[in-house]
C-alpha cells in the first residue's frame, strides 16, 4: 500500500487539458482480435477523464490483452463522440480492458486507475469539464464491486487526499466502442500537442513506478 500512496501522490498532480478538435487527427486502429489460447480473460471498465489518456496507461501492462476506448453509463444507444461531448447523453468517456487475471490482478488495475487521474474532482479532469469526464468504475461482477469499494475505503482511511473521493462504483451497462480514430490514439499521435503535454508526462511516471508490471 505504501507504493500505492507514493504513486498516487506523485501522479495526480498532472491533470488533463482541453483536447481541441480530435476530428483533425488521422489515426489507424491496430486493434486485433482478443487472444483466446484457452485462457480465461476478464474485463474491467474505468472512466477517468479523457479516454486518450486512460487507454495509454493500460495498454503496456503485463496481462492486458486489449484496451478499447468508448462510451458507457448514459441513455443514448450507439452514441457518437460529438453527442457525448455535449454532456447530454449521460455517457462517460471510458476504457474497456480485457486482461488475464493470472498475470495482472483486478486490484492492480485499480491501483493504476487511481494513480493516473484525480478521483476527488467531480465531473472534471483538469480543463476537461463535464459529466463525460467523471470518475467512475463500472464493475462486471460482485467481486469487482467489492474490490473497488474496498480500494476506495483504503485510500480514504489512509487520508491520501485532502478532499473526498467522488469516484462512483456502478454496475456496468452496455459499453459502446468509440470511433476508430479514437482507438490507439496516443500510440498513433504521441507528438500531438495534447498528448505531448498531458499524456506523456504521466506515462513516463507510470513506467518509472511500475516498470516490473510492464510488458518487455
Amino acid at each position: 500500500m505504501k507504493k500505492v500512496i507514493a504513486v498516487v501522490l506523485a501522479m495526480v498532480s498532472f491533470s488533463c487539458q482541453s483536447k481541441g478538435n480530435p476530428e483533425k487527427a488521422i489515426v489507424k486502429s491496430n486493434k486485433g482480435e482478443i487472444k483466446t489460447d484457452n485462457k480465461k480473460m476478464e474485463t474491467a471498465i474505468f472512466a477517468g477523464g479523457c479516454f486518450w489518456c486512460t487507454e495509454a496507461f493500460f495498454t503496456d501492462l503485463k496481462g492486458v490483452d486489449k484496451v478499447v476506448s468508448g462510451y458507457i453509463g448514459g441513455t443514448k444507444a450507439n452514441p457518437t463522440y460529438k453527442e457525448v461531448s455535449t454532456g447530454d447523453t449521460g455517457h462517460a468517456e471510458a476504457i474497456k480492458i480485457t486482461f488475464d487475471p493470472e498475470q495482472v490482478a483486478y486490484e492492480d488495475l485499480l491501483e493504476i486507475f487511481f494513480a493516473t487521474h484525480d478521483p476527488t474532482s467531480l465531473n472534471r479532469q483538469g480543463a476537461d469539464v463535464g459529466t463525460q469526464y467523471r470518475s467512475e468504475i463500472f464493475y462486471m461482477n460482485d467481486a469487482q464491486k467489492a474490490a473497488a469499494e474496498n480500494f476506495i475505503k483504503l485510500l480514504t482511511d489512509q487520508h491520501i487526499y485532502n478532499k473526498a473521493i467522488v469516484t462512483k462504483v456502478s454496475k456496468a451497462p452496455v459499453f459502446y466502442p468509440a470511433e476508430d480514430y479514437h482507438q490507439d490514439y496516443y500510440a498513433q499521435n504521441s507528438n500531438q500537442p495534447y498528448c505531448a503535454a498531458v499524456i506523456t508526462p504521466k506515462l513516463e511516471k507510470l513506467k518509472k513506478n511500475y516498470k516490473s508490471k510492464l510488458k518487455s
